[in-house]
Order: C-alpha cells, then structure tokens, then sequence
C-alpha cells in the first residue's frame, strides 16, 4: 500500500503539471501574476501562416574576395623570403585560380618550391610554362570552404533572426548555393525580411584621389548612355556590378567605385556621391566584437563599433598609414561616412556616422538595423531573394481545423472500440489515453517546440501505439483470468508480462524516431520530435498511470470484480 501511495502520489503531480502547462493555451492568463507558466505552443508555418523565403548565396564572390586576398599574402611572403617573381595575378578568381609570374625557369623553380612548403594542403600547381605558374585551390578545399561559407551564412540568418523573437524559424540549405528560410507567424515576419535582406557587409576602405568625383561622375554619366541603365531602374549591387564593369581598364588598379547618399537624399537612387576606393585594405565585419547605437555631440544618432584584439591591431595599423587620407566606412558597397584620418587610432573604437538631412527617427531606426545587423554577424556572402511566398493563417486554419476533427473522430472511435470490447478496462485505456494527449501538448509547450501538420500526425500515431500498449495488458489480463488467477494476481500479472512486448514495441519506434530527428530537417523533425514525445507520454499515461488506477481500484476500494 505503501507503494501505491507514492505511486499515486507521483501520477496526480504528473497530471497536475501537464494542466498547469497547457492552460494557458486555452484561457488567457496573462493577468493572472500567480500562474507559474505564461508560455503557450508555438504553431508552425503550416498552420499560422508566415513567410517563406529562398535567398541564393554569392558563393563565387566569396572565392573571389578569398583569391584577392590570397595574392596580397603571396606577395607579401614570396618578398619575405626572397622569391623572385615579376608579378601575381589572377584571370579566374572566382575558381580559387592564382598565377605567378617569372622571368626564368630558375623563378619557375623557386616559386613551385615556395607553393609546395608554404600552401601544400591549400594549392596544387595545375600548370606552368617558361614565364608562370598557374595554382588553384584543391578541389577538396575549395568544396570545403564553400559549405563552410553556406554553413556560416545560416547561422549568421539564425542569429539575425532571433535578435527580432521570430519562434522556431527553419532555415536550411538547399542546393549548392541556396538557404530556404522559413518563418512561422506573420508579426515579426517584415522585420526579419528587412534584416535578412541587409547583408551587412561591413569594409573599411581608404580613398583614393586619382580620380577627383567630378571625374568619376563624368566617366558614370557616359557608362550608363552607352549601356542604357541607371540606378533608378536598376537594383543598387547589380549597378554598382555594372558600373565596375563597364569602367574596369579605365581606374587605377585594385579600386572600385561605390556611392555615398547625398546629405539630402531621402534614398540613394535620389541623389549619390561616387568614390574611389582601394580594395586592398583587408579590414571587415569579420574584426568585429560590438556594434551598439551611440549619439554625437550633437544628440544625433551613430552606430559606434568595438573591434576584437586583432581587429584593433589592423585598424590602428590602417589609420597610422593613412594619415592625412579619407577613410570609408563602407556597409554592403554604401560608403556610410568617409572621415578623414587625423591620426592612428589605437584602442578598437571607431564610429559611423548617418549623416542628416532626415528626421531623428528615421535615422534612429537606420542606426538600430545596422547596429543589429553587425552585431548579429556579418554575412560571409551576399544574398540575393530568388523567391518569396507568404503562406496565409487560413490555410493552416483550415488544414488544422480538418486534423482536428480527424483526431476527434479517431478517437471517438478508439474509445468506443475500447469500451464495447474490453468494458471497464476499456473505460480506463480512455482516461488514459486522454491523459496521453495532455501530456503531449504539455511537453511540447513546456520545450517551446513548434506544432506542424506533420507533428499532427505524428500525435495520432502516437494515440495508435498508445492503445496498443493497452490492448497487449488488457489480453494479459484475459488470460490470467481464464487460468482462475484473482483479480489482484490477474491484474499484477497482465502489467507485469505484457511490459517486455510494450517496451521492444516503444524502442525500436523511439529508434526509428532518433534517426528521423538527426538526419531530417523540417517538417520530418516535427514528426520526430511529437512520435518521441509521445513515446514517453504513452509510458506513463497508458502505463504507469492506467496501472495506478487499477491497483486504486483493486487493492483499495477492493474491487472483487473487474469486467475485462
């Protein structure tokens, strides 16, 4: 008896817990200060609506850049180590493809030496002649650092995401070169659209005045007549690509042209001033540890940055070697302020400032998307939205309303069933199974997971596996009845024997489950994740609680007869 107190004791705590869990998903208790859960069950996009978007990744440009980068430290290294070369170029950077150029078959040697020790695991010498050696990236790495950009670019979206509250985003790849994101709710959802679409790629450039920016605006006048475009009617990176394009031979070397608003500009597209910028200053987002809104001596609002240990080192090394030259602070190809360089600024500080001409509120919100953004991570590669859905709450409404009725349905049939063919033990199978699917909605809310259609399902499997557990104790029971055991015995027994078959049956599913939640995304995970949740719901509903009942029945009320 003892045994069963503490039995029972332990089933009404569960049972407790699980309506403390799921009431406020049924009643509104917000107000109500003395309720110890306020969280409710987060729905997915399948059933509340939400938004649904695939973003193609600029994984090529990311070589590029990493080439570009790779042929200043060869230069740097090879003159190091006294390596004659005439120079170091690159015709297919977007490849990993790197090519030395020597004036003898005695440089050809030593440049091959100096690959082999220096880059062995990185490069492999794919050809050569009298004058060059042509390397590119192995196949291996390259395959490697491109996942690795793609893995980076959803985490970065995930962080981004999260900073706006969006519960239980998916965000996964697909493809090569793809992310499909989805985002269950529609709150939220415009924000995270706008942050996604800022791709925050922050550059620290210094400018160049070969070219002054009445020159620059002339030489962009006459590209965009001859090539008949804009940035009225053309996307802003897709003319910033044109305009490079079309100007390449006619700027210095390792420049680019990128655009500043005009103080008085409402949009960029309105009025932008052209600069010219060195590309060779190797100093970004990556060297980032904080970005926060600040205000200038004027009460304005800026965006001030906090670099990392190595960031403050480049950055001062940056600042110290242009003294006296404008410095752009460059956020995805907009130069956002262009200061001039005073003096070396050590200590990891550094400011971007908005400009004016706006109200204090718009520049207000402009600083905290940029400050989140950066914060957030800067993406290693540039988005671009190749497709967006939005999935609206009355689909899902009515796809949910339809499960439902197919689970009431379900288990009115079920409890029937149970009823006519096994009476009393039927009646307790039901209450168990009720305490079941409690449970379920209990555990879920509790971990803050998301139901989809799918989790849906995985909930009615889970009602099927339940009853089974009964039906295989209830047919223990039977048939230690006809062998004219007691009720105590027969029932002790029925528990007893039939838990081996109930365990092996919940292992294997639990099993299949596992491997479903390791190697499935999305909706596959939610069907995982209810089938698990529903095995240990079923353990102790079906189970531990069903057998607490009966023995309540039996051993304290003395039931001298129970109709199986």
């Amino acid at each position: 008896m003892e045994g069963l107190r503490w039995r029972t004791f332990v089933a009404v705590l569960g049972v407790a817990a699980s309506l403390v869990w799921v009431l406020p998903n049924l009643v509104n208790l917000s107000e109500v200060s003395w309720w110890p859960s306020k969280q409710k069950l987060n729905y997915g996009l399948d059933i509340q609506g939400g938004l649904h978007l695939v973003m193609g990744v600029d994984v090529d440009g990311v070589v590029k850049e990493s080439t570009t980068r790779l042929i200043s430290t060869i230069k740097a290294e090879m003159t190091k180590d006294n390596v004659a070369y005439a120079d170091v170029k690159s015709e297919k950077p977007e490849s990993g493809e790197v090519q030395v150029v020597v004036a003898d078959a005695a440089g050809k040697a030593a440049v091959e030496k100096f690959i082999s020790d220096k880059y062995s695991t990185v490069l492999q010498v794919v050809s050569s002649t009298d004058t060059s050696v042509t390397a590119r990236y192995f196949d291996a790495y390259l395959n490697d650092y491109k996942n690795r950009v793609i893995q980076q670019s959803i985490e970065t979206i995930r962080n981004r995401i999260d900073e706006f509250g969006v519960a239980e985003p998916s965000i996964s790849q697909q493809g090569a070169n793809r992310i499909l994101i989805q985002l269950p709710g529609m709150a939220d959802a415009e924000k995270a659209k706008q942050l996604i679409n800022t791709t925050a790629k922050l550059d620290f450039m210094i400018v160049s005045h070969e070219k002054t920016p009445q020159e620059l605006q002339v030489m962009i006048a006459e590209v965009e007549k001859a090539g008949n475009f804009n940035m009225e009617n053309t996307k802003y990176s897709d003319y910033v690509t044109r305009v490079n394009e079309a100007l390449a031979g006619k700027l210095p070397e390792k420049t680019v042209v990128y655009f500043e608003k005009a103080p008085n500009a409402t949009t960029i597209d309105a009025g932008a001033i052209p600069y010219l910028l060195k590309t060779d200053t190797d100093l970004g987002g990556g060297a980032l540890d904080d970005a926060f809104v600040g205000y200038d001596q004027y009460g304005s609002p800026q965006v001030s940055l906090q670099f990392n240990s190595a960031g403050a080192q480049k950055f001062a090394d940056l600042t110290g070697n242009n003294v006296g030259k404008q410095m752009a602070i460059v956020l995805d190809k907009i130069v956002k302020s262009a200061p001039s360089v005073r003096d070396r600024i050590a200590g990891g500080s550094a400011v971007i400032t908005l400009g004016g001409g706006r109200d204090r509120n718009g520049m207000m919100e402009e600083a905290k998307m940029i400050s989140t953004s950066l914060r957030a991570g800067a993406l290693p590669a540039s988005l671009e939205q190749l497709e967006e859905r939005r999935v609206g709450p009355t689909l899902g409404a009515d796809a949910i309303g339809k499960a439902k009725l197919g689970s009431y349905v379900g288990a009115a049939i079920i409890i029937i069933f149970m009823i006519a063919y096994y009476k009393s033990m039927g009646v307790v199978a039901s209450v168990a199974l009720g305490l079941n699917i409690l449970g379920i909605f209990a555990l879920l809310t509790t971990f803050g997971a998301t139901l989809t259609l799918p989790g849906i399902a995985g909930i009615a499997l889970t009602v099927g596996f339940a009853v089974d557990a009964n039906v295989l104790i209830n047919e223990r029971i039977r048939e230690e009845l006809r062998m004219g055991h007691g009720i105590k015995v027969a029932v002790a027994e029925g528990y007893n024997r039939a838990m081996s078959a109930i365990i092996d049956a919940n292992v294997t599913t639990a099993a299949t489950a596992v491997v479903l939640l390791y190697f499935g995304t999305g909706p596959v995970r939610g069907f995982a994740v209810t089938l698990l949740i529903g095995i240990v719901t079923s353990m102790f509903a079906n189970v531990f609680v069903s057998k607490v009942i009966v023995d309540t029945l039996v051993n304290k009320f003395n039931l001298k007869k129970l109709s199986v």
